[in-house]
């Protein structure tokens, strides 16, 4: 997506949605945990025992329902514990989307997943507005970020080259909804809740 067209994206309401993909082989965990183009967003160790790969939209309801109510408890059970490597990867359906992610990238490593959770508590202030650019700035304002810093992120075409190419990786694996999960390798599609997080996670670790 060009920039010019990716700004212009922003400023009106794009509705995401499912694209028809074609089938692809489940990819091996090699495959999945091979290096992108952008350093990897993750929580916990890297030699957890399970590695959990969320694919996300930011605009994507359901994406926002499982960060606000089901994540906190999935860290607090597994995460924490050293059980689970928990890794986000943006897949955005939508320009605005795409501008939330890069936005939380341009936030700086400690203030990207704090830039995440705001978008996600903000979703109707920004993803479903007639100026999406204004509504983004004032609510990066709350991160520190000012209103030029938030355009010259949005014009940083290499950011966004490298975010559609780590969406267009998960289309190769098989992702075409928000939220996509990966356990070990697993593909699980949808919103899924603790105690169902649970039945395909305990006896993983219960095989190590």
């Amino acid at each position: 997506m060009k920039r010019r067209h990716f700004l212009a994206g922003v400023s009106i309401f794009a509705v995401a949605g499912i694209c028809p993909l074609p089938l692809f082989a489940q990819p091996t965990q090699q495959q999945l945990l091979a290096p992108g183009p952008l350093p990897e967003k993750s929580f916990g160790d890297a030699d957890s025992p399970v590695t959990v790969i969320e694919y996300a939209s930011l605009t994507c309801g359901h994406c926002r329902n499982f960060h606000i109510t089901v994540w906190p408890d999935f860290k607090a059970k597994y995460v924490d514990t050293g059980k689970v490597r928990f890794i986000i990867r943006e897949f955005p359906f939508d320009p605005r989307a795409s501008a939330g992610f890069m936005l939380a990238r341009c936030a700086g490593e400690d203030k990207w997943y704090p830039t995440l959770d705001l978008l996600y508590r903000s979703q109707d202030r920004w993803a479903r507005v007639s100026d999406a650019t204004s509504a983004l700035k004032s609510i990066m304002g709350m991160t520190g970020m000012e209103g030029e810093q938030v355009e010259a992120c949005l014009q940083d075409q290499d950011l966004l080259d490298k975010i559609t190419a780590i969406a267009d990786t998960g289309k190769s694996y098989g992702v075409d909804s928000t939220p996509t999960f990966f356990v070990n390798g697993e593909m699980y599609k949808g919103v899924l809740s603790l105690e169902r997080f649970s039945e395909i996670i305990d006896p993983l670790l219960v095989a190590e």
